[in-house]
């Protein structure tokens, strides 16, 4: 079976480049999306795709929070993240909440190809010169390691509450009684060793930002 690869980018130009990349390694098929909607409507459509090249500053997607959508509503698909943003506290984030390679937007096309190639292997692929144990914002940084422990319906569970939504609300989203809900959160607040979910909710959305 051929790889069918989703390249999720609101710029024509990287989308070709990334196509013309992608294109040469033999039993790939590729579709595009250019925006963040559109991306999770092809996804809905297509039960087929094996990977998506995400980038995080596309159009209807803010920080890191289309990577944690992707991940909670489709588990089986791989993302490898694409950005010009590569500081190490924004990928050990990423990594945690569950992508398998950053890719920086200046890539070569023989980087992007070995990309491919280790994630659909099932490791993680990173530039040679991203450094993981680089001093960056600690508290983040282990609230990211503290968000890995998330199951994805976990993670779409504290989604929604970072949102705003009641645990009735959420139980009508997602079609499970309030009572699963309430489960759902308390593991989730054990995990992420927060008091209420509040907490919880302030510290996803500063984990989702990558200024």
């Amino acid at each position: 079976m051929p790889t069918r690869i989703l390249i999720a980018d609101d710029h024509p130009l990287f989308r070709a480049a990334m196509c013309h990349a992608l294109s040469s390694g033999s039993g790939v098929e590729l579709v595009e999306a250019s925006t963040f909607p559109e991306t999770m409507n092809m996804l809905a459509q297509d039960t087929t795709i094996d990977v998506v090249f995400l980038d995080l500053g596309m159009p209807g997607s803010e920080g890191l929070n289309g990577l944690s959508e992707v991940r909670a509503e489709y588990p089986d698909v791989l993302v490898v993240i694409v950005t010009a943003q590569d500081s190490p506290g924004i990928v050990q984030r990423a990594l945690a909440l569950g992508a398998s390679g950053f890719i920086p937007k200046s890539a070569s096309v023989d980087c992007i190809v070995d990309a491919v190639n280790t994630v659909l292997e099932g490791e993680t692929w990173l530039p040679a010169h991203i450094d993981l144990s680089a001093d960056g914002n600690d508290s983040l940084d282990d609230f990211g390691a503290r968000l890995s422990q998330l199951t994805p319906h976990q993670l779409k569970v504290l989604r929604m509450v970072a949102d705003g939504l009641l645990n009735k609300q959420i139980a009508y989203e997602l079609a499970i009684s309030e009572s699963t809900v309430k489960q759902h959160v308390s593991a989730v607040l054990k995990k992420l060793g927060v008091i209420n979910r509040t907490k919880a909710g302030i510290a996803f959305k500063n984990a989702m930002r990558t200024e």
